[in-house]
């Protein structure tokens, strides 16, 4: 699960942001624009050469599996540091082993990081960021660093023994971690026609449980996308459990980070796409499949398991098959 280049990523997203700007009659070069906010599938992992810009590989995916293997290892070694640490259990769902898989596969990208230190890492986020400001701020924000594996949830900063596990070179390959509402710095003048703060950055399911205002411990957010994902608000304290990951939920800039517990399903609305295009069901498409969904009396004993992605909460299986 790649995409290449994520230069495509960069140009899509300003393009959007320019045809917005243009609908909503707003003068050229945006003046009238009072600050950009940027959400994104947070695990998904971009390398780049800081001197050019350019990645020096595609941008893997959340839904990759290809490090399922390794992650599997660190289940028993050193998997329940990692959990106590991170909050997260070890799977290629995250974002430090697509890094060493990069690092380890791709010789030019371990060459920038230790000989010149001009490697940089960041989850997409960082990646907008880097290319708003014209390459000047490299940073990201609590929300999208704890799902990384290499950020203590608990101290709220990058963890350099977690950096050695993962055979990851310390120093400015990570972005610098700053609240979800922060002004993060300013665009480039030649990129958006106009300085621009950046003011807030967050992952998209933390953006949704934010959105949703479930700002208090107890409330619960439930999304249905490509995959669904479960967010339930456990306040300014982490709380651990053993299906689910722990995560910062939302930080402000004026008090400490909110956390939440996550079970995170990584194939939910996706399988209606498979059973379309990959099975050649429902010729009809969407309509049909709900319209015959609707006069069924029952299933007959048929299940799917949306397991294309492997198994995510709470049985944490990446090498599961889907099927029927």
């Amino acid at each position: 699960m790649e995409q290449d280049p994520p230069e495509e990523i960069w140009h899509l997203q300003w393009r959007a942001a320019e045809d917005a700007i243009s609908s909503a009659g707003i003068e050229k070069g945006g003046r009238l624009v009072g600050g950009i906010g940027i959400t994104n599938q947070r695990e998904t992992s971009v390398l780049w050469d800081a001197r050019t810009g350019r990645p020096v590989y595609s941008a893997i995916v959340w839904q990759d599996r290809r490090t399922s293997s390794y992650t599997d290892m660190l289940k028993e070694n050193p998997g329940g540091e990692l959990r106590e640490r991170t909050g997260l259990i070890p799977d290629p769902y995250f974002s430090a082993p697509k890094v060493r898989w990069v690092l380890d596969n791709v010789p030019r990208a371990r060459d920038l990081a230790l000989l010149g230190g001009d490697l940089r890492f960041g989850t997409i986020d960082s990646w907008l960021l880097w290319k708003l400001t014209g390459g000047r701020v490299h940073c990201t924000d609590h929300t999208n660093a704890s799902r990384t594996m290499l950020f203590n949830v608990n101290r709220l900063q990058w963890d350099h023994d977690l950096l050695e596990v993962f055979g990851i070179p310390p120093g400015s390959i990570l972005p610098e971690v700053r609240p979800s509402s922060f002004t993060y710095g300013y665009t480039d003048e030649s990129v958006t026609g106009v300085s621009i703060p950046v003011t807030g950055m967050i992952g998209d399911q933390q953006a949704s449980l934010f959105g949703h205002t479930a700002l208090s411990p107890g409330q619960v957010k439930n999304t249905y996308g490509t995959g669904s994902f479960v967010l339930v608000n456990t306040g300014n304290r982490p709380v651990v459990s053993r299906e689910l990951v722990t995560t910062v939920a939302y930080s402000l800039e004026d008090h400490r980070a909110i956390y939440a517990l996550e079970g995170s399903i990584f194939v939910s609305g996706a399988i209606v796409e498979w059973l379309i295009d990959g099975l050649g069901l429902f010729k009809g498409g969407v309509g049909e499949l709900v319209s015959q969904a609707e006069v069924v009396a029952d299933n007959g004993g048929v299940y799917t398991v949306p397991a294309m992605a492997g198994l995510g909460a709470p049985y944490w299986d990446p090498p599961m098959p889907g099927g029927v």
